[in-house]
Parts: C-alpha cells; structure tokens; sequence
C-alpha cells in the first residue's frame, strides 16, 4: 500500500524527474525520467527498489506517460482502491 502523504513531500521542483512511493518492508517505488545513451532519447523508468538496489524495471515512452497514468486511475476507481 502507498502513502499519498510522502508521494507529495517528494513531488517538489528540485525532484522533478525524480519520484519516490514508499511501500512496505522498506520497498520503494521509484519514477525516473531517464536517457538512453545507446538511442539519445528520453523515457520514463519505473523500478521497484529496496536498499539502493533496483529489482524490477519497466521503461515508458514519456508520450504514454499521462496515458498511463490516467489509466491507473480509471482502474483505481472502477475497483475501489
């Protein structure tokens, strides 16, 4: 379960390619606006992270950005989340 209340302290213009969810037993969702040094383009990674360390990746076309997440939240009410 996510704490809205730390996504916000998170959420300021010095961050701002940067995103932090805090989840349980010390795991943390991280949101990264990153660039691909092979191709030069930007994308949007989100990882799942304990102690530094990052488990599970996913990489975002940043167009697919607002879709995406614009689609969670549909998917959050339709299931009351």
């Amino acid at each position: 379960m996510t704490d809205t209340a730390n996504v916000a302290d998170k959420a300021s213009e010095d961050a701002k390619d940067y995103l932090e969810i805090k989840m349980n037993a010390g795991w943390y969702m991280t949101i990264t606006l990153a660039t691909s040094e092979r191709f030069d383009k930007e994308y949007v990674e989100i990882a799942k992270e304990r102690g530094g360390q990052k488990r599970s990746r996913f990489n975002l076309n940043p167009k697919y950005t607002r879709e995406l997440g614009e689609a969670l939240i549909k998917f959050a009410k339709s299931n009351d989340l």
